[in-house]
C-alpha cells in the first residue's frame, strides 16, 4: 500500500506545469533577443545586463522564496510567487528600452525564486525517500517541458502578434495556473509525515544551517555547475544566431532539442535512482554514483564551438543538457536524503541563491568576452565546471567521512 495522499501524484503535475511555465516564462527572451535587441539597440553587454538583472533578483528570492514556502507553506507560498513572476512576465511587453527589459527581468526574478524550493518541498512532504526521486525529476520535469515549448511556441507568437504579444501571452498563461493550484491544493489530503502544504514550518534554524559542512558543500558545489544552465538558457538562440546564421523560425525549430533531452532525463534520472534505492542501495550511495557519471558526461559542452555543423552542435548540447538532468535530479535528492523537510525549501534555497550570484557574475562576464572574442572560450569553460563541483560535493564528503573517528 503506498504511504502518500492519494492526490499526491496530482500536485507533483501541477508543480510540472508550474515550473513549465517558470522556464517558458524566462526563456521568451532568450528566444526572440536577436530580434528584440536589434529593435531596441542594444549590444552583447547591455543583454547580459538584462540577463543579469534576472539572475540578480533570482539569487536573493532562491533564499528567501525558500523561506517563504517553508513560512506560508507550500500552497500559499507558490501561489505568491507565480502571481508575481506572471505579472512581470506580462509587462515584458511594455518595454521601450534595454532598461524597461531590466526592470521587468527583476521583477521576473524575484517571483521565480521560490518556484524550485516549493517544488523540491512538496515531493519531501507528499512521497516517502524510495519514491522521492521520481517526483521531484517530474516537479522539476517541467522546466524542460517549458524549455522545449518556448522557442517554438515564442517563436509562433512573435512572427503572429509581434514580441510584445508573445509576453503578454506567456504572462496570462500564469494566471490561469493560478487558479487551478488554489483549487486542487485546498483539497490535498494529509501526508503520511503529517505535515501539509499549506502548513506553515517552525522556524528555520539558521545559525545550525549555517554552520552545518553538509550546507557549504552543497553551496560550493552549486556555485559552479549553475552557470552552465543560466549559460543555455539565455545564451543559446544567440549564439546560434550569430555563429550558425540561424533565423528567429529556426531558432523555433531546432533551439528546442537540447531541452526535451533534459526532460526526458530528468524523469528517466529520477526512475533510476528510485530503482537503485528499492534493489538495496542506500540513497547516498545512489545520489553520488549517478553525480559522478553526469559530471563524466559534461565536458562534451567544450566541444560544441568546434562542431562542424549546426547538427552537430545542437546534438552536443543535447548530451550536456541530458546529463544535467540526470545531475540536478540527483543534486535535489541528495539534498532531500540529509535534510528534514521543514529545512529542504530553505536549503534548496540557499544554494540556488549562490548559484545566482556565480550565473550573476558569469552572464556580466559573457557578453563582453563574447563581443571581444566570441562564443569560444565559454564554451571551454563550461566543459570543466560540473566536474569540480562532483569534486566539492563527494570528495569534500568522503575526506570528512575518514576523518571522523
Amino acid at each position: 500500500m503506498n504511504n502518500y495522499p492519494k492526490n499526491a501524484w496530482t500536485l507533483c503535475w501541477l508543480m510540472f506545469f508550474a515550473t513549465a511555465l517558470s522556464f517558458l516564462d524566462r526563456q521568451v527572451l532568450s528566444v526572440l533577443a536577436p530580434s528584440l535587441m536589434k529593435e531596441l539597440g542594444m549590444d552583447n553587454t547591455d543583454y547580459a545586463r538584462v540577463v543579469a538583472a534576472f539572475t540578480f533578483s533570482y539569487m536573493i528570492m532562491f533564499t528567501a522564496g525558500g523561506w517563504l514556502v517553508d513560512r506560508l507553506g507550500t500552497r500559499w507560498g507558490l501561489a505568491l510567487c507565480i502571481a508575481v513572476w506572471s505579472a512581470a512576465s506580462g509587462a515584458h511587453g511594455f518595454a521601450m528600452s534595454a532598461l524597461g527589459l531590466g526592470v521587468a527581468r527583476l521583477f521576473l526574478g524575484l517571483g521565480e525564486g521560490g518556484c524550485f524550493p516549493a517544488s523540491t518541498k512538496g515531493a519531501c512532504e507528499w512521497f516517502p525517500a524510495a519514491k522521492r526521486a521520481l517526483a521531484i525529476g517530474v516537479a522539476n520535469g517541467g522546466s524542460a517541458f517549458g524549455a522545449v515549448l518556448a522557442p517554438p511556441l515564442t517563436a509562433w507568437l512573435a512572427i503572429r502578434f509581434g514580441w510584445r504579444g508573445a509576453f503578454f501571452a506567456t504572462g496570462l498563461m500564469g494566471l490561469a495556473w493560478l487558479v487551478a493550484w488554489l483549487f486542487v491544493a485546498r483539497s490535498t489530503s494529509a501526508p503520511a509525515t503529517g505535515a501539509t502544504p499549506t502548513q506553515p514550518a517552525a522556524k528555520v534554524p539558521w545559525r545550525a544551517l549555517l554552520s552545518d559542512r553538509r550546507v557549504w558543500r552543497i553551496l560550493a558545489g552549486r556555485f559552479f555547475f549553475d552557470p552552465v544552465f543560466y549559460f543555455y538558457m539565455f545564451w543559446i538562440p544567440k549564439y546560434l544566431s550569430d555563429e550558425r546564421g540561424f533565423s528567429l523560425k529556426e531558432i523555433g525549430d531546432y533551439t528546442w532539442i537540447p531541452f526535451l533531452a533534459l526532460g526526458i532525463s530528468n524523469i528517466a534520472s529520477g526512475q533510476l535512482s528510485d530503482l537503485l534505492v528499492r534493489r538495496g542501495w542506500s540513497p547516498r550511495k545512489t545520489r553520488a554514483w549517478l553525480l559522478v557519471i553526469a559530471a563524466l558526461v559534461t565536458p562534451v559542452s567544450g566541444c560544441v564551438i568546434f562542431a562542424p555543423s549546426a547538427a552537430w552542435a545542437i546534438g552536443l548540447m543535447a548530451v550536456l543538457m541530458a546529463a544535467h538532468g540526470l545531475w540536478i535530479c540527483n543534486f535535489l535528492a541528495h539534498i532531500s536524503d540529509q535534510f528534514p523537510s521543514s529545512v529542504i525549501a530553505t536549503v534548496v534555497g540557499l544554494s540556488g541563491t549562490v548559484g545566482g550570484i556565480a550565473a550573476t557574475i558569469a552572464n556580466l562576464s559573457t557578453g563582453p568576452v563574447v563581443d571581444a572574442y566570441g562564443f569560444t572560450p565559454i564554451f571551454i569553460c563550461t566543459g570543466v565546471l560540473y566536474p569540480l563541483a562532483a569534486a566539492i560535493l563527494l570528495v569534500g564528503r568522503r575526506a570528512e567521512q575518514m576523518a571522523t573517528p
